[in-house]
């Protein structure tokens, strides 16, 4: 039996700063979200029943007033909304967000450290559209050090003012007093509230410091553009919660080690999610492509086995990107398996089927498959053209230069229809493409003009083998 000094010490539970789940343990693991060392010890609720379990609540009866009149209003006398948008003069930026930044409205960009979101929202703050009063508010470099990049950048707005602060309590009078139109919180991470008992960066203080942006935001008709940082998993750090709060989510991705950046939306309650960004980094900052299957293109060899260029959708806007493979014979017990810009498990499934399916021997290879660039394909239709890229690593073939191929491929070795067929041929014709290969199934809703090109219907992966022929 527990002394009575026992029962009546507090009692402590353990929260988690990176998904908030609740344990009675510590544990150096989160057993929710995977996380190491992120378990913070609190105190726990003190009342408690007879059983030692948390007591029940108890239930009080509410005593409702009934309003004079109804405040719902039939939706046909709600007001179209009339938002006022404001250009970024970066025309790839605005067409994510589906036309510029809206005023009153809370953006969240994240991506990776280096990956260019302070470069790029600097030169925003160069291009915005003028009279725009800018705060530039940096949680983690000095005011000198976002001079120096500004100054690489030709960043000389003299309506952009500089905030080194991480307090919100200080960063919202200071919005007031700069009369700021457009404010940048780079980053949410750094941000805390000093009446919060946590670190900037837990769940509690990066819920509370943005609740209190967004609030200013909706109040005052600010824009707020926030830098999320990502975590190992490519998420947004910190809560879930946080992407259902604000009005748009932006996600910046690329490889470090190449210079085209994407934008993506996941979120944006103010236009499409269906258009991506696409730059170019450069030593001076990031440079717009407005057309980037020629600059993808430019760069490819010819006559060269491995390489097969494909059609991919990435929002609205049809990208040529090339798919490169290669093989090698294995020289360890288990062979190689590489991939990059394509799922893993993707190809995976590509070599087992052209295994099973056409007899090649890839269990003695060690595989690369890589889409030049650093581009990240996720779409199925990149299955033809990198099959055919494995293929003709392996057998030595070239695929001729000016081939391109699109489609779906099944485990049973067919080849499926994807959408956008016209775009994609259209996009290809345009680009000097003059054979066209494409799911059989696709041809009989064929609307594009077809006229110089040659259509090759393919209806499963021994029909790719002709194409090396």
């Amino acid at each position: 039996m527990k002394s009575e000094a026992a029962q009546l010490a507090p009692k402590t539970n353990y929260i988690c700063a990176n998904c908030g789940s609740v344990t009675a343990k510590w544990f150096g693991k989160c057993p929710d979200c995977g996380e190491w060392n992120t378990l913070e010890e609190c105190a726990a609720p003190t009342s408690a029943s007879a059983s030692g379990r948390p007591a029940a609540p108890k239930r009080t009866e509410k005593i409702y007033t009934l309003p004079e009149r109804s405040n719902a209003v039939p939706i046909d006398r709600v007001a179209f909304p009339q938002y006022i948008r404001i250009s970024t003069g970066i025309g790839e930026f605005d067409r994510v967000l589906g036309g510029g930044l809206v005023k009153g409205s809370v953006v969240l960009l994240s991506g990776e450290p280096g990956i260019g979101k302070s470069t790029l929202l600097l030169q925003i703050c160069q291009f915005i559209d003028a009279g725009s009063r800018i705060l530039y508010v940096s949680g983690e470099e000095s005011p000198s050090q976002i001079k120096l990049r500004a100054g690489r950048l030709g960043v000389d707005n003299s309506c952009l003012s500089i905030l080194a602060e991480t307090n919100v309590n200080k960063i919202i009078p200071e919005i007031d007093l700069n009369g700021a139109e457009v404010v940048v919180i780079d980053s949410i991470q750094t941000i805390y509230d000093d009446e919060v008992a946590s670190s900037p960066g837990t769940v509690t203080q990066v819920k509370q410091t943005a609740m209190q942006l967004i609030h200013k935001a909706k109040t005052d008709g600010i824009t707020i553009v926030i830098v999320g940082h990502v975590n190992k998993d490519g998420a947004i750090a910190g809560p879930k919660v946080l992407e259902h709060m604000v009005d748009a989510v932006l996600y910046f991705e690329g490889d470090k080690q190449h210079i085209f950046r994407i934008i993506r939306a996941a979120k944006n309650r103010f236009g499409s999610t269906n258009e991506i960004g696409v730059f170019e980094m450069l030593d001076d900052g990031l440079s717009e492509v407005e057309n980037p299957s020629e600059l993808l293109m430019a760069q490819r060899q010819a006559d060269v086995s491995g390489s097969c260029a494909v059609c991919v959708i990435e929002g609205s806007r049809p990208i040529i990107a090339e798919i490169q493979a290669l093989t090698s014979p294995t020289v360890y017990p288990s062979p190689r398996r590489m991939s990059a810009g394509i799922d893993y498990n993707r190809l995976s499934l590509l070599l087992a089927v052209l295994e099973k399916r056409l007899g090649l021997k890839y269990s003695t290879q060690d595989v690369y498959l890589s889409v030049a660039g650093g581009l990240r394909l996720d779409e199925p239709s990149a299955d033809m053209s990198s099959a055919l890229a494995l293929i003709s690593t392996l057998r030595d073939l070239p695929v001729r230069e000016d081939l391109i191929a699109f489609g779906e491929i099944g485990l049973s070795g067919e080849c499926r229809a994807v959408t956008g067929i016209d775009i994609r041929i259209s996009e290809s014709r345009r680009l000097g493409f003059k054979k066209i290969a494409i799911p059989y199934r696709a041809m009989n809703k064929l609307k594009a003009n077809t006229e110089g090109v040659e259509i090759i219907p393919i209806r499963s992966v021994f029909d790719l083998l002709k194409l090396l022929a």
